[in-house]
């Protein structure tokens, strides 16, 4: 997989190389399916497990980019974002001349299912709080982020993908988890993580989280307002992004300022992009 610069305005575009270079932009129309991944396609081409990446992308303030790609699934790597995010710093990031647009929320957006539940509120900045509740090791867990405060890498970045080791059979025999391992998943067994330790206490709803923020990137823009989410998983994620897409009242495209030495707005603000190619394997 290979990361390459996009121009001001392109938003994050997959390119199947594989295929002609089809392109699959990274918006909700484009959601194909929902279970333990988040995948896209458009004219029956898919990618799968596409919330790591976009995640770490949003988590780093990156709006243009091309992600090329050979092969329907995007690599695990070692189930976190954070070899994405050491890869965007090796290439280097830079700003463009061009405003970023960001989805400003102007009223609530919620959806609800049973006992889980996630809401989209007005809100300053970008701020999630995520509330979990597994089985035993897990039980409940909950935490919060304001993206602004770009900790995204050390805070949420590291955060692991995890499973239960009784669910491993039947959802191999349903053709899921196939790339799974010690090396890129916390197997939890009845005592608890069978590959630990883990890099945060509370890593399970840490990388809940990065889920989510990887698909809230499929809005198109970096959204300006305030998430909770209890529960939640990524079909609710998606249905959330679709709510809001098709609620042109609830929204309104902005522009974040940008300050110059002397106080002043600067006449165009700056997107970040990626400087050079970022190579990324599994």
């Amino acid at each position: 997989m290979r990361l390459l610069p996009a121009p001001a305005g392109s938003g994050i575009v997959f390119r199947r190389t594989d295929l002609d270079n089809f392109e699959i932009p990274a918006t909700g129309r484009n959601v194909a399916k929902v279970s333990y991944a988040t995948s896209l396609m458009r004219q029956g081409v898919l990618i799968s497990t596409t919330e790591h990446l976009l995640s770490a992308l949003i988590g780093m303030g990156i709006d243009n980019v091309i992600v090329e790609i050979d092969n329907l699934e995007l690599p695990i790597l070692d189930g976190s974002a954070l070899p994405y995010v050491q890869a965007f710093h090796s290439a280097g990031i830079r700003t463009q001349r061009r405003r970023r647009e960001t989805i400003r929320v102007l009223r609530e957006i919620e959806v609800r299912e049973g006992n889980k539940f996630i809401g989209l509120y007005p809100g300053s900045g970008y701020s999630i709080r995520y509330s979990i509740e597994f089985p035993a090791p897990i039980g409940r867990q909950q935490t919060s982020i304001d993206l602004a405060a770009e900790t995204y890498g050390t805070l949420i970045a590291p955060a692991r993908t995890f499973g239960y080791k009784a669910d491993e059979k039947r959802l191999r025999d349903m053709g899921l988890i196939r790339g799974a391992s010690l090396h890129n998943a916390i197997i939890l067994g009845a005592k608890g993580p069978e590959n630990g330790p883990l890099r945060f206490p509370d890593e399970y709803v840490r990388h809940k989280m990065l889920d989510l923020i990887g698909d809230l990137a499929l809005a198109g823009r970096r959204i300006e307002g305030h998430v909770v989410a209890e529960r939640a998983g990524h079909a609710m994620h998606t249905a959330l992004v679709s709510r809001l897409l098709k609620d042109r009242s609830a929204w309104e495209l902005a522009h974040i300022p940008v300050a110059t030495s002397d106080g002043e707005e600067a006449p165009a603000a700056k997107i970040p992009a990626l400087s050079t190619p970022a190579f990324i394997g599994a």
